[in-house]
């Protein structure tokens, strides 16, 4: 939709890293998380609604060495390789709609705290849970973190979608297992609260994925 890509390049292109609710300088919880899973450090991992985050540092830093990000702004994507400099060039860039991208391979952590609360519509939430179904490895993990029930109904000044931890326990098919829910509290730079519900789901290999893509 260019209608949305327009808004989050306006939003990339006015103001600075440190302005927008979503910075973190350390993204300790998304690395909490992706620490839990135990992945080896030539695991893939997408990053999805990854902008100009700092997580992708931080997971150089680590070690990773097979890392992908994507977001629908090439302005937040220019700003985190700027800021990377020659190890950007250790990191996938893809300039992609979350709502309507097609995975080219297979991840085996696939983790979202930025996009998915943004989709509102049916086709792109089927669409983007279908991608997961498709996209994640046998026994790779998910990671999504969204605006929970408790949290603002919009963000960057359109609306979003809230998900309860019940509401989002229940997003993903058989083929995963959940392995846990919380709520979690982010601080935006001016000091206001905002709250999250973070889940993590593992696939399993004992049921098939969908579509035709082969286990």
């Amino acid at each position: 939709m260019e209608d949305r890509k327009s808004h989050w390049e306006n939003i990339y292109g006015t103001k600075k890293s440190t302005e927008v609710s979503w910075y973190q300088q350390k993204p300790q919880v998304s690395l909490d998380y992706i620490h839990t899973t135990g992945i080896e450090k030539d695991a893939a991992i997408i990053d999805v609604g990854g902008g100009d985050s700092y997580l992708v540092d931080y997971l150089i830093d680590k070690g990773f060495s097979d890392i992908t990000v994507l977001d629908i702004s090439e302005k937040a994507l220019e700003r985190a390789k700027e800021r990377l400099g020659e190890r950007s060039s250790e990191v996938t860039w893809i300039a992609a709609d979350a709502a309507t991208f097609r995975p080219e391979k297979k991840y085996d952590i696939w983790h979202d705290r930025a996009a998915f609360h943004f989709l509102t519509e049916k086709e792109d939430i089927d669409n983007y849970l279908k991608n997961i179904e498709e996209a994640v490895n046998s026994r790779g993990q998910v990671i999504l973190g969204t605006f929970s029930d408790k949290g603002p109904e919009k963000c960057s000044g359109i609306f979003i979608k809230q998900y309860s931890v019940e509401e989002m326990s229940k997003l993903l098919s058989d083929n995963f297992e959940l392995l846990g829910c919380d709520n979690i509290d982010h601080i935006t730079p001016t000091g206001a609260k905002q709250n999250f519900t973070f889940c993590r789901w593992r696939r399993s290999p004992l049921t098939p994925k969908r579509g035709n893509v082969a286990p």
